[in-house]
């Protein structure tokens, strides 16, 4: 069995919501909730917070779970992941990058990216999630076609594949949780952007630029992540109703 690991990036200062991973939901810090929604991922030795705060490094300790401290210059969260793995005391075959504003994370689906990885040639694995044609126009929601393997194509902001001559195309949306072999994520840092990357803010086209193969593996949906206040409060009402049910 290969050594895997979830590194959850994390940071306090947000364009949006500053301070985000210390909110509370049902009285605990949301990247509270992420870590416990980690530690259920069965094919996950151990789980990691990756921040330059150390209110978050403390909330996380306090909650049980284990952060690392990074640098503050990081431009986005996969950098920050490389910086962990190079403190960790292991050395783990598959790394996970796990969203820290994701408290609903179904860990079945991480189970499932992690398990196409490790039967898979690819590099990376991913989740996507069908949608109708007139969710595939929000450029919020990023679309992706796979080959006849499910590998990805191509990931983009717009609505692909596009459907000449009123063809129904199916569309699938992506989910920002990445599966990396180690190798595989040391050698996409060393990286620079790329040009398809610059154009659609998107840093797994990098890979798919440099030759990388990204395995996908399809859900029901995704789980809603917190990128407002808005988005926290209805997030609590999700927690409330299940502690109803």
């Amino acid at each position: 069995m290969s050594l895997n690991v979830g590194i959850i990036p994390a940071r306090y200062a947000s364009t949006r919501f500053p301070g985000k991973p210390l909110k509370l939901l049902r009285g605990l810090p949301v990247i509270a909730h992420v870590c416990a929604a980690a530690s259920k991922v069965r094919n996950l030795s151990r789980v990691y917070v990756a921040t330059d705060d150390e209110r978050i490094a403390e909330a996380v300790a306090h909650s049980g779970h284990t952060a690392i401290m990074t640098r503050s210059d990081h431009c986005c969260g996969t950098d920050r992941i490389v910086e962990a793995l190079g403190k960790l005391d292991v050395t783990p075959d598959i790394v996970v990058n796990i969203q820290g504003d994701e408290p609903l994370i179904d860990p079945v689906a991480v189970e499932k990216a992690i398990d196409a990885l490790e039967k898979s040639d690819a590099d990376w694995s991913t989740l996507v999630y069908p949608v109708s044609r007139e969710e595939a126009q929000n450029p919020n929601k990023v679309k992706v076609v796979l080959d006849q393997k499910e590998r990805a194509l191509y990931f983009s902001r717009a609505p692909i594949p596009y459907p000449r001559d009123d063809f129904k195309a199916s569309y699938f949306a992506h989910i920002g949780l990445y599966c990396y072999k180690r190798e595989a994520l040391l050698s996409f840092a060393k990286m620079p952007a790329s040009p398809l990357e610059q154009s659609e803010k998107l840093e797994q086209l990098r890979a798919l630029e440099n030759g990388m193969r990204i395995v996908c593996v399809k859900v029901d949906g995704a789980a809603p992540g917190i990128d407002t206040p808005e988005d926290l409060a209805a997030t609590e009402e999700i927690l409330k109703a299940r502690e109803r049910s």
